[in-house]
């Protein structure tokens, strides 16, 4: 019989989980006060300071044409987004391939200049997902001629470089990012190299790149913040002379202070020889939470590539976050020599809820621009101010960045809603739905609507998290019935229905309904896993309020779940999250172990399936 191993204290004897009563509260706006706010000026706030800002300067400018090596317009900042690499190696942060293509889509929808979509030599799955994102958003070209850069990471050695060729070669404007340290304590603790052995192969690799038929190629001095300044001098020219066409200085550890990185920046390009010839990039890292001071730092002594992530996610303590560093792009134009972006930010957080939906890892409350309470507020001075003029106390504009705060068709959702109003909302709220989404959301909708007097916009995103931003179904919950109290065991009955139409049918006994409920699903599922995080939230106020669970698991004994380490090259064993919602916690929490269990499936799959691709075409 298959277990789960899990720990004692998140699920106690008794049926009451901890967090099961638990909700957030955040006071907002009433419905009169939000009638007595439309009534009112209806002044766009836009980087708002003491006077309405004039036009933002980027407004009637264009994206320049793309060329690797140059940008023809000197106030254009490309964004890089690495949140399906560097993001995605956050603990428990992993995707499927079909969810990395949704967000390499969406990435595509909100305008970032290049999509590094992961790290081909890591795993079989990795490399067959940077494929197909590269085959179809890499194709996918607007009426304007934008198509993002595919991008894909290796380390300095032939076989990454020559697999990430092979996972990128398919996109319109592929790109090979290759990396090799600098600093001291890693050339002589890590790598165990010579200055000169490091600037031979940094050398010969990037030429070997281009070599394969890459005309974009970006290199990156690992740890340059810790790296002597002439020796990075020396290595930066040397990849220059060979092809690179992108230098990247990453703040590896986040040890630099603003002023010391802008500097880094400015030295670098004085000093490093053809540095003329090639685009200057940021990489900051978030441990002394300054990755968003540096990288503007960075923007403004001379960086015109800015690496990010959505919603900060990464490495430790994350990266520079997109949504903050376009918005402090464009809210600082004014001191930042007037450099602008090609973010459509309209798609900011759409984009920051389908990241958090699918890697698991929720945004705190207070999060810049995308938090639940980042437009909230609560102070009677600052509604009193907010009542007389937005500016006072938003300097953007919610709408700026797709997030709608109040529903100004005044229609309100509840059980005798059709399928039009609900999908006029979803649209609203920035969800572009296709039909089948919709009809099986309508009918999620309707139960909960049946069950609510009014359901609400956090509600409806709920919903949407748990019946469009999820795995590929393995397994999906029929039934549950659970048993439980005070006067003996819990007991639990699940029903799931496979992939292939069939019901399976176990129960199980527990020490807790959620607890019964696991061990039914193990029986059904027979996979061997450990649970290492249980958490539950509540979207709404209210007895009646949606309940939101996460899970992260870890499979044991599977091979087909580990790969390899972007940076120190170790091997690790993959965590998968799952997130489930519902008006029943236990309901919720089994939806999220089943979306667990269904990302974990769905990553040995595809894994097993890219086994059968045949070696010698990949050439390595």
């Amino acid at each position: 019989m298959a277990t789960v191993i899990r720990n004692p204290i998140l699920f106690p004897s008794t049926s009451h989980h901890p967090n099961q009563n638990h909700t957030f509260l955040t006071l907002r706006f009433s419905q009169t006060l939000r009638s007595s706010l439309r009534s009112k000026s209806r002044f766009a706030v836009s980087c708002s300071q003491s006077e309405p800002p004039p036009p933002h300067p980027s407004s009637s400018r264009r994206r320049p044409p793309y060329i690797p090596n140059l940008i023809p317009d000197p106030s254009y900042v490309r964004i890089f987004d690495t949140t399906l690499r560097d993001g995605e190696q956050s603990p428990g942060a992993s995707m499927t391939s079909k969810e990395k293509l949704d967000v390499a889509r969406q990435l595509a929808k909100l305008g970032v200049d290049i999509i590094e979509a992961g790290f081909p030599a890591a795993s079989k799955d990795d490399f067959e997902a940077v494929k197909m994102i590269a085959q179809a958003v890499g194709n996918a070209v607007e009426n304007d001629g934008y198509v993002p850069v595919i991008c894909g990471l290796s380390r300095c050695n032939e076989k990454d470089i020559r697999t990430a060729w092979e996972a990128v070669k398919y996109a319109k404007r592929p790109r090979i990012h290759t990396f090799i340290a600098t600093s001291p304590i890693h050339m002589e603790y890590k790598l165990r190299m010579s200055k000169d052995k490091v600037v031979d192969i940094a050398r010969n690799m990037v030429k070997f790149a281009r070599s394969l038929g890459c005309d974009d190629v970006e290199f990156s001095p690992e740890d340059a913040g810790r790296s002597d300044r002439e020796f990075l001098y020396e290595i930066l020219g040397e990849v220059i002379k060979v092809g690179a066409t992108t230098l990247n200085i990453p703040d590896t550890v986040g040890i630099t202070m603003p002023s010391e990185f802008g500097k880094l920046i400015a030295d670098i390009k004085a000093n490093t020889p053809g540095i003329e010839n090639v685009i200057i990039s940021t990489h900051c890292q978030n441990d002394l939470g300054l990755s968003t001071a540096n990288t503007i730092e960075g923007a403004r002594a001379g960086a015109r590539q800015l690496e990010v992530t959505i919603n900060g996610i990464g490495e430790r303590a994350g990266n520079a976050s997109l949504e903050e560093v376009v918005m402090a792009l464009r809210c600082g134009a004014h001191v930042n020599g007037n450099l602008y972006t090609g973010i459509n930010t309209k798609h900011i957080f759409l984009t920051s809820k389908m990241v958090e939906e699918y890697t698991g890892l929720q945004i705190q409350p207070h999060k810049a621009l995308v938090g639940a309470n980042a437009f909230a507020h609560e102070s009677g001075i600052h509604q009193d101010g907010m009542l007389k003029h937005k500016g006072t106390y938003e300097i953007i504009s919610p709408e700026d960045i797709g997030l709608e705060r109040t529903n100004e068709a005044g229609i309100v959702l509840g059980k005798l809603s059709g399928r039009h109003a609900l999908r006029k909302r979803l649209e609203e709220l920035g969800y572009e739905l296709n039909d089948d989404q919709v009809q099986t959301l309508f009918w999620c909708f309707k139960a909960v609507a049946e069950q609510k007097k009014r359901v609400t916009d956090a509600d409806l995103r709920a919903l949407v998290s748990d019946e469009v931003f999820q795995a590929e179904p393995v397994w999906k919950l029929g039934d549950l019935q659970v048993t439980c109290g005070t006067l003996g065991l819990s007991t639990a009955t699940v029903k799931l229905l496979s992939s292939d139409g069939s019901t399976h049918v176990a129960c199980s006994i527990g020490t807790g309904p959620v607890d019964s409920a696991y061990k039914a699903v193990d029986l059904i599922v027979k996979e061997q896993v450990t649970l290492l995080e249980y958490s539950m939230n509540a979207v709404t106020e209210g007895i009646d309020a949606i309940a939101t669970t996460r899970v992260v698991i870890r499979g044991e004994s599977e091979t087909s779940t580990i790969t390899t380490h972007a940076l120190t090259g170790e091997t690790v064993i993959r965590t998968f999250s799952g997130t489930g919602a519902g008006m029943d916690v236990v309901v919720s929490s089994v939806k999220a172990y089943i979306a667990a269990l269904n990302k974990m499936s769905g990553f040995k799959e595809s894994s097993q399936s890219a086994e059968k691709i045949s070696i010698s075409s990949l050439k390595i």
